[in-house]
């Protein structure tokens, strides 16, 4: 056969599968579709919520002044007359956070550390797993432990503790999102190139200062996100505080005192005998409506982070 013909037949081949590639394919229309719906889900549940707290949160800013709501020191809705300053509840959850924070960030960010660098591959597969089963405990749980073992403990050291107290939940909260902190921090070290590491193992480096000062530097934006991701989950902590932190609005920034957060506040509030409609009962979405433009600047944060410091690698 002489070469031109073995070009024509290789052209009309090559033409052929063309031809055949643009053929529909309902397959994919159908996964396309599928995957439509449920990003619109996603949209239209967020447009839900968003909604749903920003009609009766107007009605209740008709009524009450937004600053003296913001910037208010005495949040007393049930007394009369009634005060609704929300700043004592912003306190009791920044105090819960920072503790939960200096508990969670260190220890997941040396548990990632550990199973990313140092960690066998028969440690890290056994591991892992039992480490996130810590996240799959119900929060409640947490939050019977902080009251009834936690707490008896930090009063035994010390007597002049309360029953509620920010501490117990804080340490407990921190517990509780060390899986997030760590399994998000271990997959983004987990993503840097070897040739990074074997670099630097040619250059003379030790262990340690390969995963201080290489592979937590190029997975930094990961390490931020979860970072980030984990603080938004111990602000929006429900069950923990309400059953280990207590019920009573605090300024104070004394970790041995009882404290209320925003969110125990909206789940004993929400399951109480409010009438529906009256400004306490407003209250609720007012509260839920500012924790969630908390959550949602964190979350811009950590995105703004991500894009900041990503590292892309071929």
């Amino acid at each position: 056969m002489s070469p031109l013909t073995v070009e024509k037949h290789a052209a009309a081949a090559g033409t052929s599968g063309f031809l055949r590639q643009q053929r529909p394919r309902h397959g994919e229309k159908l996964v396309f579709v599928v995957l439509l719906t449920a990003a619109l889900v996603s949209v239209v549940t967020t447009i839900g919520i968003v909604i749903s707290l920003v009609v009766p949160s107007l009605e209740f800013f008709s009524e009450v002044p937004l600053k003296d709501f913001l910037f208010g020191t005495d949040w007393a809705p049930n007394f009369e007359p009634p005060s609704f300053g929300v700043v004592p509840l912003v306190v009791g959850t920044l105090l819960i956070t920072v503790i939960a924070s200096v508990v969670a960030l260190p220890l997941g960010l040396g548990s990632a550390l550990y199973l990313s660098e140092y960690a066998h591959p028969k440690a890290r597969k056994t591991l892992k797993p039992m480490l996130e089963i810590l996240a799959g405990i119900p929060t409640v749980v947490y939050g019977f432990f902080a009251l009834t073992f936690f707490t008896p403990v930090i009063r035994w050291f010390l007597p002049q503790t309360e029953i509620f107290n920010a501490l117990s939940a804080g340490l407990i909260m921190g517990v509780m999102i060390i899986p997030t902190v760590a399994s998000l921090s271990e997959d983004a070290m987990a993503a840097v190139p070897n040739a990074l590491r074997q670099g630097a193992f040619a250059l003379g480096s030790n262990k340690r200062q390969v995963s201080t000062k290489v592979v937590i530097p190029a997975a930094l934006s990961g390490i931020a996100a979860a970072f980030i991701l984990g603080i938004s989950r111990a602000i929006g902590e429900t069950m923990i505080v309400t059953v280990a932190a207590g019920l009573q609005p605090s300024l104070s920034l004394n970790p041995l005192v009882g404290t209320e957060t925003m969110t125990a506040f909206i789940a004993s509030s929400a399951g109480g005998d409010i009438a529906t409609g009256s400004t306490i009962y407003k209250t609720i979405f007012a509260v839920g409506l500012l924790l969630f433009i908390a959550t949602y600047a964190m979350n811009m944060v950590s995105v703004r982070l991500v894009r900041k410091y990503r590292e892309v690698y071929e």
